[in-house]
């Protein structure tokens, strides 16, 4: 049995995204993953204590340790909340087709 484990760091930025592929000790944890693959220095704006991370878009503590092949996602902040960007859509539509019937 092999003593390293096989993974994919990834981070989504809006123009391209950064896929890192890692050999770590068995045993290691998901903030392990983050810190060998270097994007926290690349990308400052990633926090292992504030920021939100996943494996296979579950989101999971950095202190979670990893298997083979897990995908570990960065997730970056949003910049809107999705609720309030749908319901402001939808009043949009609302009005617009109040207009119409005028």
């Amino acid at each position: 049995m092999s003593d390293t484990i096989d993974v994919e760091v990834i981070y989504a930025l809006p123009d391209r995204q950064e896929l890192i592929q890692l050999k770590l000790p068995v045993g290691s944890t998901l903030g392990d993953a983050v810190q060998a693959s270097g994007l926290p220095q690349k990308y400052p704006d990633i926090d292992l204590q504030k920021g939100k991370f996943g494996i296979f878009s579950k989101l999971t503590r950095p202190d979670a340790a990893l298997r083979a092949r897990d995908r570990v996602e960065i997730y970056r902040p949003l910049i809107a909340d999705p609720k309030a960007v749908r319901a402001a859509r939808a009043a949009e539509g609302k009005a617009m087709k109040k207009h119409e019937a005028d």
